[in-house]
């Protein structure tokens, strides 16, 4: 009965061998895996901060035409449409906080939608998933694409003929969340910000 005992426990040596290999296994490529989202939802981070940025520049600017044309009410709807000729470009605001995420914009990623109030960015990390057991992840990078839109919070009423080009009396501005601005041209201590024309948010 001892001599069996022994043989037994030598028997069963291999086998947990085997067990300990697997789960060796199992464990570096659960690892594996976790790399790989950690390194996947950075790209998505970084393309996501990079498109609200370029929406968000874009933004700040046509906050800034709206200013310039406050006695040109006729031109408000085009501007809060983002229907506007010579802004800068705002890319190189998604490339910036791309880089501020260790990512960059890959070749052609930063490109506004058939809607003048958005941006589609595409970012790849700098930093690729890192050695693992799955062959080829020491060179793999994640690459991610984050769509950021730019909604007008206001409208105007319809403008009279006679209010047509530049009035002193302005038409109110009525926005979201019951504001509405009644402008004067003789005091403008009291002007909406780019918060208030405008959201600024991601799109799926």
């Amino acid at each position: 009965m001892q001599l069996r005992r022994y043989g037994d426990a030598g028997q069963a040596f291999p086998i947990y061998i085997t067990v300990v290999a697997g789960l060796l296994f199992l464990a570096f490529a659960y690892l594996a895996v976790g790399q790989a989202a950690a390194t996947r939802n950075g790209a998505q981070t970084a393309a996501d901060a990079a498109a609200l940025a370029a929406a968000n520049d874009k933004r700040d600017q046509l906050t800034g035409r709206w200013l310039d044309n406050l006695p040109n009410p006729d031109l408000w709807e085009d501007i809060l449409d983002g229907e506007v000729d010579g802004l800068e470009p705002s890319c190189w605001r998604a490339q910036q906080l791309a880089e501020e995420n260790d990512a960059h914009v890959v070749g052609g990623g930063c490109e506004p939608e058939w809607d003048p109030l958005g941006y589609t960015v595409r970012v790849e990390t700098n930093e690729p998933v890192g050695d693992s057991i799955v062959p080829g992840t020491e060179e793999t990078y994640a690459t991610a694409t984050a769509k950021a839109v730019i909604k007008p919070r206001c409208s105007i009423p319809p403008l009279a003929d006679e209010d047509n080009g530049t009035s002193e009396d302005l038409p109110q501005l009525k926005c979201k969340d019951n504001k509405n601005w009644d402008l004067d041209l003789d005091d403008l201590s009291d002007l909406p910000g780019p918060e208030d024309l405008f959201d600024v948010h991601l799109a799926d």
